[in-house]
């Protein structure tokens, strides 16, 4: 107990620092997306970055040097991106990559295969060549647990699609299920809310249109946000000027439940999940500061089990709305942001990862406006901190990351009783219009061996198989394996 404590103690005197990475080579104006993955398959995070109308980029990740080969491995499309997500489209072991561009000649979607680290444009075989529409969150995700990944976009201005995955191609059946909402949306979030066996959607809907979540019952799908309490997600519909941009499924005071916070145009929202019916405790957390946000990103940015949040503020109306490092300290959110992130502007994607390998978070990051910002922030966690993490990565049983919406938990155990230190959700749609492809990260209050579970929403089931005990002083990145 002792050691708990005074982990504790430490957490709350040690200050969030943020330093710029190589801000010459790592910089760039008017980028709007960004996602994680180990496309390469070395064993490191590797950086996508979408831009809006010069050549995107590719960073490739070698111990922590950053190099660009977007050009060298295909992927260095020039017209103007807003979306991105990683996910192993074919199944066959290594993320995919999926793009999604402003209106104009040829698809706003574009797939790219992933061939051993090469890539090549795959879209019109896959059946995702689509004409026009504001793209906006792209979702890898397998709703119907059948082993393969299909895919859900978001617009703005049309219908969102629900594409079908079936024998290497996807087909958009949206409409017969439930889920082609015309509604503005921007942002999309996948979850087994009611616990229930199966993944349920969260639309965030722009313009004062009302959020929607969509419950999933055998395979259809009926909005139910207003009876859960959950169309406002701590803004007021029906108000023009409000909207939600980015949702975030977390479990925020750790009981194990998934709870959703909104980066609003309005109020951040903070939604708890109180077995299905969610409660609105924004102003109670301190978190209903009332801006024009587009980002919601949760990490454990200082590694003492509570899950914090980075929001951004955008630019609209002429006014600059600042960003927010929220600091969960398990009944509220207080404003930490550290000095390197305060002055920045306009920042739109916002993903986490550990991408030199020390323990803890890092943060990247992009901006719509005409001003040159650093792309990537490493985290100064002292290392008698960083290093009480673990990642844990969950595959299916043929080996592949195709689990996004897969539950994580760990616990410690003593002398046979478990305590829940926290609940992660595999990325299912997170950021800004981004999917990473990346480990789970849990920060530990000690270094004593702890037990991970995780749990698969199956068709009806909760699959969720023997739970493993392991050691963070032996291996910090952890694969269980769901069989779906």
């Amino acid at each position: 107990m002792l050691c708990i404590v005074l982990g504790v103690w430490l957490f709350a005197q040690t200050p969030i620092r943020f330093e710029a990475v190589d801000p010459a080579r790592l910089s760039a104006a008017a980028t709007f997306a960004n996602a994680w993955a180990d496309f390469d398959g070395d064993g490191d995070l590797d950086l996508f970055v979408g831009l809006n109308g010069t050549p995107n980029r590719l960073y490739r990740n070698d111990k922590g040097t950053l190099n660009d080969v977007a050009g060298k491995v295909g992927v260095a499309d020039a017209r103007a991106t807003r979306a991105a997500a990683w996910g192993d489209a074919d199944a066959d072991g290594d993320p995919d990559l999926l793009v999604g561009f402003t209106p104009g000649a040829g698809s706003v979607l574009k797939l790219y295969r992933n061939d051993r680290g090469a890539f090549a444009d795959v879209t019109a075989d896959a059946g995702l060549a689509v004409d026009a529409g504001a793209v906006r969150q792209l979702a890898w995700v397998d709703f119907d647990s059948d082993n393969d990944l299909d895919l859900f976009v978001a617009f703005r201005d049309r219908p969102n699609a629900l594409f079908r995955s079936e024998n290497g191609k996807l087909t958009d059946i949206a409409p017969s299920i439930g889920l082609a909402d015309k509604r503005r949306t921007v942002g999309a979030v996948w979850f087994d809310y009611d616990e229930d066996g199966d993944l349920d959607l969260y639309v965030a809907n722009m313009d004062g249109d009302a959020n929607g979540l969509f419950r999933n019952d055998k395979g259809k799908f009926t909005d139910v946000a207003a009876d859960a309490g959950a169309a406002g997600l701590g803004r007021e519909p029906g108000v023009a000027a409000n909207g939600t941009v980015r949702p975030c499924a977390v479990d925020v005071n750790k009981d194990g439940h998934l709870d959703l916070v909104g980066a609003n145009y309005g109020p951040i929202g903070l939604l708890l999940n109180r077995g299905g019916k969610f409660e609105d405790v924004s102003k109670a957390w301190t978190i209903a500061i009332d801006g024009r946000y587009d980002t919601c990103a949760p990490a454990d940015v200082d590694n003492d089990g509570n899950i914090d949040l980075y929001v951004n503020g955008t630019v609209t109306g002429g006014q600059s709305y600042r960003d927010y490092l929220l600091r969960n300290t398990g009944k509220a959110f207080e404003d930490a942001t550290p000095d390197a992130l305060r002055p920045l502007n306009a920042d739109h994607g916002a993903a986490w990862a550990d991408f030199d390998d020390d323990g803890d978070l890092d943060l990247a990051l992009t901006g719509t406006g005409t001003d040159v910002m650093p792309l990537l922030f490493r985290n100064l966690l002292p290392p008698e901190l960083s290093k009480r993490s673990i990642f844990v990565r969950v595959i299916d049983g043929h080996g592949r990351a195709t689990m996004p919406g897969a539950e994580v938990r760990v616990y410690a155990t003593t002398q046979g009783a478990r305590t829940l230190l926290g609940t992660r959700l595999v990325d299912s749609g997170s950021g800004y219009n981004t999917q990473d492809a990346a480990p789970v990260h849990f920060g530990l209050p000690t270094l004593e061996p702890i037990e991970i579970e995780a749990t698969w929403p199956a068709n009806g089931r909760r699959v969720t198989p023997l739970s493993r005990i392991v050691s963070p002083q032996i291996s910090r990145v952890v694969t269980v394996v769901v069989m779906k």
